[in-house]
C-alpha cells in the first residue's frame, strides 16, 4: 500500500512540475510575439514617408513622424496612411487589415461616417486628403506598439495571483512530500 502512495506522489509532482513548466513557457511565448509585433509596426512607422501639402499649396515628402496636428496629407493608391486623420477631401477604399483584422477594404470619404483614417493603413485605390488628427506619438499604432512593448512589463491581478498559488501550492506539495 506504501508503494501505491508513493506512485502517486511521484505522478502528481510531475504534473504539477510539468504545469509551472508550460506556465512559463506560456508567459514566454506571448511576450515574445507582443515584443516582435511592436518591432514590426516600430519598422512600419520609421518607415513610412508623407506626403504634405504646405499652405502655398507645395508638396513635401518627410518622416511620418514629423507630422504634426493639422497638417495636410496627400495619400495616393498603393500609399500607407502615415497617421491618424480626418479625410477632407477624395474618396477612396483602404485596407485596415493591418489594424483591425478586417480583409475587405473600407470606402472613405469625407462628410460620411467613415471620415477618419488610422495610420498604418493603406489606400487600396484613388487618392485621400487627409487632415492629421493626432499629434506625434499618440496615434492608435502608437498605442498599440505601447501594448505590444508593455507585454513583459504588466500582468494581470488574476495572473499574479495564479502564478503565486501555482508556486505556493507546489512548495506545500513538496514539504508534505
Amino acid at each position: 500500500n506504501g508503494m501505491g502512495l508513493r506512485v502517486y506522489n511521484i505522478i502528481v509532482t510531475v504534473i504539477l512540475f510539468v504545469t509551472l513548466l508550460f506556465a512559463n513557457f506560456a508567459e514566454a511565448v506571448a511576450e515574445g510575439r507582443g515584443k516582435a509585433q511592436a518591432e514590426s509596426l516600430k519598422k512600419t512607422q520609421k518607415d513610412t514617408k508623407a506626403r504634405v501639402i504646405r499652405p502655398n499649396g507645395f508638396e513635401e515628402i518627410i518622416n511620418a513622424s514629423e507630422l504634426k496636428k493639422g497638417d495636410i496629407g496627400l495619400i495616393k493608391m498603393g500609399e500607407m496612411i502615415p497617421n491618424d486623420g480626418e479625410v477632407i477631401d477624395g474618396i477612396a477604399s483602404v485596407d485596415e487589415s493591418a489594424i483591425t483584422g478586417e480583409s475587405a477594404p473600407v470606402v472613405k470619404e469625407s462628410g460620411a461616417d467613415f471620415a477618419s483614417v488610422t495610420g498604418g493603413t493603406t489606400a487600396a485605390s484613388d487618392w485621400l486628403k487627409i487632415e492629421i488628427t493626432s499629434q506625434p506619438g499618440e496615434s492608435l499604432l502608437d498605442r498599440m506598439i505601447a501594448m505590444g512593448e508593455g507585454a513583459a512589463r504588466k500582468r494581470a491581478p488574476n495572473e499574479i495571483a495564479l502564478t503565486t498559488l501555482l508556486v505556493s501550492l507546489t512548495l506545500i506539495f513538496l514539504i508534505v512530500i
